[in-house]
């Protein structure tokens, strides 16, 4: 104690120097609460200026007033370190969300998602459609349809705030599936309002094309200047000029409209002394501007919370939510027959369409197209379909009952259920299959936590400590049935039972168990110097006996300078209102999915529907632990004239032990070997600043600024192999290579001379043709990685009126665009006709070989030039890889509430109207008219390549909420 108290007077003594600086004493200026509370992990509630790590949260209203359909897409730009991956492929596409980069090469490098303390799957993309969870189908050619992200599930309306804990001690007491971060979802609950507490809001939304690939209106069909031959029906655009009245645009053609319409009716009241109601029902349209593509979303939640019994000492806190969703036609990606959309987008100018339109938007109908080989779209929206229904029900109920002013025990439970039914069907018509696919999968996890909770001030002198032990018990299951017929014997029979030959099938059943204890600690002195501590360990039924058990712990530290300097000094100043110093370190990680621990074999049906046993293509080894995630981070929070806030963090993170499957020669019987090997590097900053820029009675102008800043490494694989491959798109592949950037793209480049002593280094090397040549390799051309990640929002308000708007962006990083490709082959893209012209030209190059080489004079026309580059299904690649930096106008939000006074004597007691547009405005990019957002694979860690996706949309929605 003598220790304690001569430390604290030596910290005192030290201080006085510090607090001359500060302006006048205590007493003498009006004291600021700084003490916020935020939900932290397992919903515990604490004074943010106690938490040791970077911690943002982002309140319900914003999420609302973005009107994503998606609320995961609703974060873009507003946490520092956080980055949205889209799918491109309609209203329901997937989005997945990153934190600090990524962390595992297998995994899917996703936060956990856990809404109101229980943890929520969101799986993103693509189904698994073998036992092999980690197999799933992003063929190049014919890859599955997206089906969504589980956190699209949730509506918006609901939610009161969003946590995202992103350092290892803010995650570590989830472990092992916290080891990409946490995303705390916090509904609402019921609270006193003045009328009845019914909210009302109906909203009806337009979408269109936000970004065309920029394209050529200069000539048309044919080739080498010429129209096509009779019997000739190639669609090629190398044709004759055109005038532009003959030009169409085929994008704005068959792209509609589309139409979104949305109503919300909510309650919440406080139901007599301690006890609160918030009920919500919400339905949710869109009827894309992808004909005859629908999203259906309905929402149902009732939550009830009471303190209850003798003296109060007992919470209850019972939610119920359930959502449906129907989609009516996902479209589909891929370079093959089931993707329409490059049937579109190569049209060449000189042809509509709307011409091919008529007859065909019904079923069993013979399609009418330019040739016989190719699928016109509108036969293929129409007679190409699919549709799936998903049942949802997310439940928790939690108990609290509180022994005294210092000692409470609670429970938790929770589950989340869904059961998702999908079929396709391909009509006659084309020269696609008459087929069948069908489909069943149900899912469950169940959580069972429980914990005793200790909280004493000052136990020693002006200490204080907190503690928190849990138990928890963690199942969840999968299983999930696939069958397909992909040739019908009765024309457009839909029947598994009618398929030409034995059905195809596939099952999937995954349990997977986890058990753990955990416990979470805290001492504070005077509550301005607290730390903080947790350890939890996992029993985890994907491992082994021997390695089942793993732990994980984290310490972090805060620091409070100015209330130190304020109690130890009696000093406030009017300058810095508050500053904080923080420190942490933590080790989390990921563990093995279901089924990769012991070699099985798969019952399946050979080509003559003989029963066999055929055995998995991955070695296991039952001897691998757990991935282990080590995180260091620093930080200050700073805020200046009670107006001016400023979040630093700097963060170092090692993920070793990488689960990964390496190559091995198929005469073994086997294609890869499971190993656990490699470290990835994440070290970067992150800085978010705020201001009340200016803040009187009638106006405040407030500014919100985050920034990151992040280096993702790959520093080792096994040793040997260098190269490990997260994805492979025809002859593009792209990599974790060690010494690289996450993400390495490799391919093909143009042939240059490379000797560094000719004259003529650089140069490309032509063929006697003056034509360019392909050097395969493959070659490093770039990686997938931003370098930072930005977000700027402004918000105004004056009397009742409200604007604001978000400027946010991405530095760095490049992508291969399949899409420019195909363009450029065609001849419809810009580059194809420089300034609206076709002149020859000669290339700047050199002829020759073996270090003799001249200047080339030799002029080549502009399709000849096209044709050599894109030689292949997607030519050379470094022509299309491009940078991946871009900068758009977000969301611009403008509304209007208004006066109470209006309504004293009626029901009705508010009313506001507002309008949003999101991507209002591609500000800066050089990828030529392609989003750099769109991705082909999002259930894939290979991000940096696109083919074919569907154009993003703009939106602008006309909102009407009122209160009763």
């Amino acid at each position: 104690m003598k220790k304690v108290i001569f430390k604290i007077g030596l910290l005192q003594s030290a201080l006085i120097s510090l607090s001359s600086l500060y302006a006048q004493k205590n007493d003498s200026l009006k004291t600021t609460k700084i003490d916020e509370v935020v939900v932290t992990a397992y919903g515990v509630k604490k004074e943010k200026k106690a938490l040791g790590y970077a911690f943002q949260d982002v309140k319900g209203q914003a999420l609302v007033e973005a009107k994503e359909n998606n609320v995961t897409n609703a974060l873009v730009g507003k946490v520092a370190g956080l980055q949205v991956i889209k799918g491109g492929f309609g209203p329901g596409a997937s989005s997945k969300i990153n934190l600090r980069g990524f962390n595992s090469i297998k995994g899917d490098n996703q936060p956990l998602i856990v809404v109101d303390g229980i943890p929520i799957n969101n799986s993103a993309g693509v189904k698994g459609k073998a036992q092999e969870s980690s197999v799933k189908n992003n063929d190049f050619w014919n890859p599955d349809t997206d089906m969504g992200n589980g956190l699209s599930d949730i509506n918006p309306d609901d939610i009161e705030s969003v946590s995202v804990l992103k350092g290892g001690a803010a995650s570590a007491l989830y472990g092992a599936r916290a080891g990409n971060g946490v995303i705390l979802i916090t509904t609402k609950s019921g609270k006193k309002k003045g009328g009845v507490g019914i909210t009302y809001s109906t909203s009806l939304g337009f979408e269109n094309i936000f970004m065309k690939p920029e394209m050529q209106n200069s000539f048309g069909r044919g080739s080498n200047g010429l129209v096509n031959p009779a019997g000739d029906n190639s669609t090629l655009s190398w044709g004759p000029s055109i005038d532009g009245s003959k030009v169409n645009d085929n994008l704005a053609n068959f792209f509609r409209t589309g139409t979104n319409t949305q109503h919300t009716l909510s309650f919440q009241e406080t139901l007599g002394e301690g006890t609160s109601l918030y009920t919500s029902a919400n339905y949710l349209s869109d009827n894309s501007m992808i004909p005859n593509s629908k999203y259906e979303r309905w929402n149902f939640m009732a939550r009830i919370n009471s303190v209850f019994g003798a003296q109060k000492r007992w919470t209850s806190d019972i939610k119920v939510q359930y959502i449906s969703t129907n989609v009516n036609n996902r479209p589909s990606g891929g370079q093959g027959a089931g993707n329409y959309y490059p049937n579109v987008l190569l049209l060449p100018r000189d042809v509509n369409i709307t011409d091919y339109k008529e007859g065909m938007t019904q079923n069993n109908v013979k399609q009418i197209w330019l040739n016989n080989d190719g699928i016109n779209p509108y036969w293929a929206a129409y007679n190409r379909l699919n549709e799936d229904k998903k049942d949802r029900f997310i439940a928790s109920g939690y108990l609290k009952y509180q022994f005294n002013d210092w000692l409470s025990v609670d429970t938790r439970l929770g589950t989340d259920i869904y059961s998702l039914a999908a079929n396709s069907r391909t009509w006659t018509g084309s020269s696609l299959d008459n087929s069948y696919n069908t489909s069943q999968e149900k899912f469950y996890e169940n959580n069972y936590i429980a914990s005793i909770n200790a909280k004493k001030d000052n136990i020693i002198g002006k200490w204080n400590a907190s503690l928190s032990v849990y138990g928890q018990m963690m199942e969840s299951r999968t299983n999930a049935i696939y069958l397909s017929a992909p040739k019908l014997v009765a024309p457009n029979l839909f029947n598994i039972n009618n398929s030409d030959g034995n059905p195809l099938n596939s099952e999937v059943i995954l349990n997977k168990k986890i058990n753990s204890a955990f416990a979470s600690g805290e001492i504070n002195y005077d509550n301005f110097w607290f730390i903080n501590g947790t350890f939890r360990n996992d029993w985890s039924s994907t491992l082994s006996i021997e390695k089942r058990s793993y732990n994980y712990s984290s310490i972090s530290t805060s620091l409070v300078l100015t209330d130190m300097i304020e109690k130890l000094a009696n000093k406030k100043s009017k300058i810095l209102s508050f500053a904080k110093l923080r420190a942490s370190y933590a080790i989390t990680g990921n563990s093995l999915d279901p089924y990769e621990l012991y070699n099985t074999y798969i019952i399946k049906r050979d080509p003559n529907g003989n029963i066999i046993a055929e055995r998995q293509k991955t070695l296991y080894n039952p001897n691998l632990g757990n991935e282990s995630l080590k995180i260091f981070e620093v930080g200050a929070d700073i805020k200046l004239f009670n107006r001016v806030s400023i979040d630093f963090s700097y963060y170092n993170s090692r993920a070793e032990d990488q689960l990964l499957d390496l190559p091995m020669n198929p005469l073994s019987g086997y294609d890869n070997r499971k190993i656990s090997a490699g470290l990835i590097r994440n070290r970067g900053i992150e800085v978010v600043l705020n201001s009340d820029i200016i803040r009187n009675e009638k106006f405040i102008w407030n500014a919100n600024i985050n920034f990151s800043k992040n280096n993702n490494t790959i520093d080792k694989l096994d040793g040997e192999v260098l190269k490990y491959p997260l994805a492979g798109f025809d002859d593009i592949a792209v990599f974790a290579e060690v010494g690289r950037k996450y993400g390495a793209i490799y391919g093909s480049r143009f042939l240059r001379v490379q000797d560094t002593n000719s004259p003529f280094y650089g140069k490309l090397i032509l063929g006697a043709n003056g034509l360019p040549q392909i050097d395969r390799g493959p070659y490093f051309l770039g990686d997938q990685t931003p370098r930072a990640l930005f977000g700027f929002i402004n918000s105004f308000s004056y009397k009742n009126i409200g604007l604001s708007f978000q400027i946010d962006g991405r530095i760095g990083g490049k992508f291969f665009s399949g899409t420019q490709a195909a363009l450029q082959r065609t001849g419809l893209a810009a580059d194809t006709a420089p300034g609206g012209k076709r002149d020859n030209f000669v290339v700047d190059g050199v002829v020759g070989s073996n270090g003799n080489y001249t200047q080339n004079n030799v002029e080549v026309s502009q399709q000849d030039y096209w044709t050599a580059i894109h030689s292949g299904n997607l030519g050379i690649t470094e022509q299309n890889v491009y940078d991946a930096t871009n900068i758009r106008l977000r969301n611009v939000q403008l509304s209007y509430a208004f006066p109470k006074e209006l309504f004293q004597n009626f029901a009705l007691k508010s009313a506001k109207v507002a309008f949003t547009a999101n991507n209002v405005w591609m500000i800066y990019s050089k990828s030529k008219g392609i989003d750099p957002e769109s991705i082909f694979a999002i259930s894939s860690n290979a991000t940096g390549f696109e083919n074919f996706a569907f154009p993003t949309m703009r939106s602008y929605l006309f909102t009407l909420t009122l209160g009763f």
